[in-house]
């Protein structure tokens, strides 16, 4: 017969376990500095020899990593998504930018519709929480915040469709795109007329998602990364035109 004595699952397994499905749900975020171990202890209801056995488990198996003297925190465990040989190729090819960009409007419009679906009312409060902050960003001259906050909104869109291998591969590429290997995200915003299109693309995400029309949403984003495209697009040509142009400058004076 298929059947198997029941044992109890011993604590320290129970507290790995949903230390695993925060981090799985993307709740726990790489970098992330778990609470000293007495608090961590006290809210999840379990001794400090049952925490200290679970996360010696998970340390195990790469998900946290113990600093001496800083606590524990949640492994980077994005860098593995990609080889550096890999990274590398992504930085110094123009190919792979623009697969990048055709590969965020396929995935991420699929991500806006889900979030319009499936997002919790919680959801679709931060993402418009987040938008106003960018609204608010968008004020000042220095375009660092509302850069970075361009980031987080997609992000939470993502995070809104409910589906973890969207949310762990597409946080993945994001911190590539934050290190640079992609594109320079600061000189998108450093137009005036672009940030205030930029802005403008993000309002009409925002708007779609919060009146959970799936496919307005999905067009919002598609619409939003063929303009990326395009802008890049003539940044690179209006680079190449500096270059020519320097050049015919620098022989003009050498007359």
């Amino acid at each position: 017969m298929p059947f198997e004595k029941v044992t109890a699952e011993k604590l320290s397994q129970s507290v790995a376990r949903q230390i695993e499905m925060l981090i799985l749900r993307g709740v726990l975020r790489p970098g992330e500095r778990l609470p000293a171990e007495r608090d961590l202890a006290d809210r999840l209801g379990v001794s400090r020899p049952s925490l200290r056995e679970a996360l010696e488990a998970l340390e195990g198996k790469g998900l946290v990593t113990s600093r001496p003297g800083s606590g524990v925190f949640i492994a980077d465990v994005l860098g593995s998504a990609f080889s550096p040989a890999l990274v590398e190729l992504f930085s110094t090819h123009d190919e792979a930018v623009f697969d990048y960009l055709n590969f965020r409007r396929d995935l991420e419009g699929l991500a806006a519709e889900r979030a319009a679906r499936l997002g919790s009312d919680t959801d679709l409060e931060v993402i418009g929480t987040i938008f106003q902050k960018m609204e608010a960003a968008h004020q000042k001259r220095d375009p660092s915040d509302e850069a970075a906050l361009d980031a987080q909104f997609h992000m939470a869109i993502i995070e809104a469709s409910h589906n973890v291998i969207m949310l762990h591969m597409m946080r993945s590429m994001f911190d590539l795109l934050k290190q640079g290997v992609f594109y320079n995200r600061q000189m998108m915003f450093r137009n005036r007329m672009t940030r205030d299109m930029l802005l403008d693309q993000h309002r009409a995400i925002n708007s779609a998602i919060q009146a959970r029309d799936g496919a307005a949403a999905r067009a919002a984003i598609g619409a939003h990364m063929d303009y990326v495209d395009l802008a890049l697009k003539d940044q690179q040509r209006a680079d190449r035109n500096e270059a020519v142009a320097r050049q015919r400058m620098e022989h003009e004076r050498s007359r």
